[in-house]
């Protein structure tokens, strides 16, 4: 007679087929061949740590046996070897019993589509034909105008879904605003998460992140599944709020991870916002010649700093009629490419301009000065 009674209970992930008209039923079935993966892979750790400790167990007992037949009859250590040597026995009875419980467990444990066979042949099959959706097939105009187009409808319901705090909530917010389980939600959240690490706001920015890193895991559930992201709300938060260690450290090393990457945008961010507002300002005071006339005050000799510093313009003339030629008509070329010095036409004494004009150094202002007559 042949024995049926180990096909009587099969775990399948699909093979029921009643559920309920708003389940995502394939999802579901997913969702319960993983667990029972998950499980598995528990049973066998708890399997190789029983062995581990039952293969330590053995060599203590019989590193103590050695230990005792080599003692001498005398020995004040031999006391203490049977004791331990007693101890080593009574935990390998309680190793045997443990042993004797994996063994019924794993007698009761139903069979799966995973351990009902061993494969005879394994094939893969790769379809070189990519299909793409009409989101991938957008420009990058489209793109942006689409993205705009959504914010400026959902942005009051994207803030509220950033800042919500329990499970529960968020996923009752998803369902019922639905559109909002879609890339732009997660961008939109990115870009936010930025800003707020710009303006330290660094706690807000972090319970943002979260929100972020939750949206991100349905979009990434839908893509594995091949289903439309709205389906898989509530697989997502049903899972979360029930995983076990390894998935919610998964979780949360992802979180921390991301707002390592935020943080490093944001600075990177205020430096080129630093960067463009030097340059904007370098721009703004360019002299007529195109030269920056801190940095061509910077360049210039002691001597002609000192006559511009007291706006001495005898001094000037003097310093310049010491020095030779070439470089006096180099300096002076110079400041008025820069704008330090605005030669004039007729006048026969050069003067001081009422309405200076003003240099911005980086630190500090610094007055521009002008005759209107030209340097001899």
């Amino acid at each position: 007679m042949v024995d049926y009674s180990k096909w009587k209970d099969i775990e399948i992930s699909d093979d029921e087929d009643e559920t309920h008209p708003n389940i995502d039923t394939p999802s579901l079935f997913r969702w319960r061949h993983q667990a029972r993966v998950e499980r598995m892979e528990e049973r066998k750790r708890e399997k190789q740590e029983h062995e581990q400790r039952k293969a330590e167990n053995l060599r203590k007992v019989s590193e103590t046996k050695k230990k005792i037949a080599e003692a001498a009859p005398n020995s004040s250590d031999l006391e203490s070897l049977k004791k331990a040597l007693a101890e080593f026995e009574k935990e390998e009875k309680a190793i045997l019993k443990k042993e004797d419980e994996l063994k019924k467990k794993e007698k009761t444990t139903p069979w799966n589509v995973d351990t009902i066979s061993e494969p005879g042949f394994t094939k893969t099959v790769i379809n070189t034909k990519a299909t793409r959706s009409k989101e991938e097939n957008l420009t990058e105009e489209e793109k942006e105008a689409r993205m705009k187009k959504f914010i400026d409808e959902n942005e009051k319901l994207l803030k509220k879904f950033g800042m919500l705090r329990k499970y529960d909530d968020s996923k009752q917010f998803l369902q019922q605003h639905s559109q909002l389980v879609c890339e732009e939600t997660a961008n939109y959240l990115v870009i936010w998460c930025i800003n707020l690490e710009m303006e330290e706001k660094h706690d807000l920015m972090a319970h943002v992140a979260h929100q972020t890193i939750c949206m991100q895991y349905i979009l990434e559930l839908s893509k594995q599944l091949d289903v439309d992201p709205r389906g898989c709300v509530g697989s997502f938060f049903t899972r979360i709020q029930v995983a076990e260690k390894t998935y919610k450290d998964t979780f949360d090393d992802e979180c921390e991870q991301f707002k390592a990457r935020i943080k490093k945008r944001a600075a990177e961010k205020i430096q080129e916002a630093i960067r463009e507002q030097e340059e904007e300002e370098r721009k703004a005071r360019l002299g007529p010649g195109g030269l920056d006339p801190v940095e061509v005050f910077e360049e210039l000799p002691d001597e002609l700093k000192k006559c511009f510093d007291s706006q001495d313009i005898p001094m000037l003339q003097a310093t310049i009629a010491k020095m030779p030629e070439q470089e006096a008509v180099y300096y002076m070329k110079r400041c008025v490419d820069a704008g330090l010095w605005v030669p004039g036409k007729n006048d026969e004494e050069p003067t001081m301009k009422d309405n200076e004009a003003e240099k911005t150094d980086k630190n500090e202002k610094e007055p521009i000065y002008s005759t209107t007559d030209d340097v001899d």
